[in-house]
C-alpha cells in the first residue's frame, strides 16, 4: 500500500507519547492523526481512507478494549495495534482474540511499531480488497435476469444441463444459451470460478443473517 494514502490514527491519553509517536511516523512518511481518548476518536469523521489505528489500553472513560469492540461492529473496521504500557497477558490475549494486529509495550522501538503499522496496513489492504470483489459479485449477479439466476443456482449445484432442462421444464438448448449469459454477465471463464464466487456470495449472505441475529 502506498503509504501516502493511509492514515494512522493514534488514540492515547499520554500527550507526551502521542506527539513523540506522530513524529516518528510523520517523518516515515504517514499521515497521521492524534485523538486524546477513544470518544474522541468515535466522534470523528475519519472517512473510508485507509489506515490503522495505534490504540492505548488505559485511558479515561471508554477504554482501548472497548473501543475495539465498538470499531469491530463497524461494516469496515480499521485494524488496531495496541501499544500499553499497561498490559498484561490476559489483556493481550483477549486483544488478540479480537482481531487486534499486535499488542506491543512502551516503550515500543522505532523499527518494531513501523513493522506493526505495515502489518496493519496489509491487512486493511487485504480487507478493502476482499470487500470490492464481494461489491463486483453481487453487482453482477443482481444483473441475471429470474431466469437465469435459477439456472446459476443449479449449475453451480452440480447440476448437468440435461438435468437442468428437466428439472426447469425447458430445452437443453436453453439452458446452454443461459448459461453462456451468466457466464458473461458474471465476468468468469470457467465453471470453477463461477463455483467460487456462489460459494462467496452464499457465505456472505449468511454472514449477513447471522449480524441481523446478532444485533436483534
Amino acid at each position: 500500500m502506498n503509504v501516502q494514502l493511509a492514515t494512522i490514527h493514534v488514540v492515547d491519553d499520554d500527550e507526551s507519547f502521542r506527539r513523540a509517536v506522530t513524529r516518528l511516523l510523520q517523518a516515515a512518511g504517514f499521515a497521521v492523526q492524534g485523538y486524546a481518548s477513544a470518544g474522541e476518536f468515535l466522534v470523528a469523521r475519519i472517512g473510508e481512507r485507509p489506515g490503522c489505528v495505534l490504540l492505548d489500553v488505559a485511558m479515561p472513560g471508554l477504554g482501548g478494549l472497548d473501543l475495539q469492540a465498538a470499531l469491530a461492529k463497524q461494516d469496515a473496521p480499521l485494524p488496531v495495534v495496541f501499544i500499553t504500557g499497561h498490559g498484561d497477558i490476559p489483556m493481550s490475549v483477549r486483544a488478540m482474540k479480537s482481531g487486534a494486529v499486535d499488542f506491543l509495550t512502551k516503550p515500543v522501538k522505532r523499527e518494531t511499531l513501523l513493522r506493526a503499522v505495515e502489518a496493519a496496513l496489509a491487512r486493511d489492504a487485504e480487507r478493502r480488497m476482499v470487500q470490492e470483489k464481494s461489491r463486483r459479485y453481487r453487482e453482477c449477479f443482481e444483473s441475471l435476469t429470474p431466469r437465469e439466476r435459477e439456472v446459476f443456482e443449479l449449475v453451480t449445484a452440480g447440476k448437468l444441463n440435461k438435468q437442468i432442462a428437466a428439472e426447469m421444464g425447458t430445452a437443453e438448448r436453453t439452458v446452454k444459451a443461459h448459461r453462456a449469459n451468466i457466464m458473461e454477465k458474471m465476468q468468469v471463464q470457467s465453471l470453477a470460478e463461477l463455483v467460487h464466487i456462489a460459494a462467496q456470495l452464499k457465505l456472505e449472505s449468511r454472514s449477513s443473517q447471522w449480524s441481523v441475529i446478532s444485533n436483534q
